[in-house]
């Protein structure tokens, strides 16, 4: 069992590549994560990490050892799982990173609910609209919305969230509703900045099936999703959002939705976490946990 643990302390500084994150993330010291390290390579007779002042990076011997010790542990770990156990209450760190427009109540109470049957896990959240390095920083897994980049992530898709065009009822009563998508160029728009490119992202419609890409002319300019919904509550323009970050706001009248024949294709809804030989048992609770929650509370706005 110490190699066992000695393995899996290398694994994580593999991933992380910083004793100080490997070391919170295990709930151990720093000095312990070095000194599991030292021994593992004085014991194996050569240096599986190259250190400097700001990360650790695997050296050609450590990415070999790496390879051989991730298969291991996915050999033991599907080993003993042919063996019934008693269950045993889950613990630890679960940090998860989500889009700042899901920071409502919808999807606060889905959290406090998990927190409730998982008592020991401690959840750190953050909210962010930018891409997030999950292994340098330390994240478990995030939920995002839209087209995916390629990498090395596991995505689990939850479902497809329906795209809402909406405005506020201020705004309605001072400019009225367009009836089409070529009189949005008359009427005031908030647009949303793209972390990555920097630049305005385009709304899509759909008219008899086919999509029409529409560039907003807007004047208001926002790059960050609560930000992003808050404008449109406050009246600056219309917004296009999911509508799962938009329901309870529809549901209450505070944004009535507009152009409604011209819905867009809806988007993808994923959940992203790294691609470890061992997913901790908090990290997979939630993972297994959240998509049908998801579906059962935005069952009106998520698409399976």
């Amino acid at each position: 069992m110490e190699l066992l643990k000695t393995m899996q302390v290398f694994i994580r500084l593999a991933e992380l590549e910083s004793f100080t994150k490997t070391a919170d993330a295990l709930q151990t010291g720093r000095p312990q994560v070095t000194k599991v390290i030292q021994e593992l390579e004085a014991e194996l007779g050569v240096r599986l990490f190259q250190r400097t002042t700001r990360k650790v990076k695997l050296t050609n011997e450590g990415e070999l050892f790496y390879q051989r010790a991730n298969a291991i542990l996915n050999d033991i770990r599907d080993t003993t799982s042919m063996f019934n156990r008693a269950p045993v209450a889950i613990r630890g760190k679960l940090r998860i990173d989500i889009p700042t427009a899901f920071v409502h109540a919808g999807f606060m109470a889905c959290l406090k609910e998990f927190s409730l049957e998982h008592p020991n896990v401690q959840i750190v959240l953050g909210a962010t609209d930018r891409a997030v390095d999950l292994i340098s920083e330390g994240v478990d897994c995030v939920l995002r919305i839209g087209e995916l980049s390629n990498s090395s992530l596991i995505a689990k898709r939850i479902g497809h969230a329906k795209m809402i065009t909406c405005a506020a009822p201020c705004y309605i009563d001072q400019y009225g509703q367009p009836q089409s998508i070529a009189e949005l160029h008359q009427h005031k728009t908030v647009s949303f900045l793209s972390g990555q490119s920097k630049r305005a992202m385009p709304w899509h419609f759909l008219t008899n099936g086919v999509d029409e890409s529409f560039t907003s002319p807007s004047g208001f300019t926002v790059n960050e999703s609560h930000a992003y919904i808050q404008a449109a509550l406050t009246g600056f323009g219309i917004i296009q959002a999911p509508g799962i970050v938009v329901n309870s706001y529809l549901e209450t009248g505070l944004l009535v939705e507009v152009l409604e024949q011209h819905r867009p294709e809806s988007l993808q809804v994923s959940l992203l976490y790294p691609n470890r030989a061992y997913v901790p048992q908090q990290v997979r609770a939630f993972i297994d946990w959240i998509p049908q929650k998801l579906q059962q509370v935005y069952a009106k706005w998520l698409d399976h």
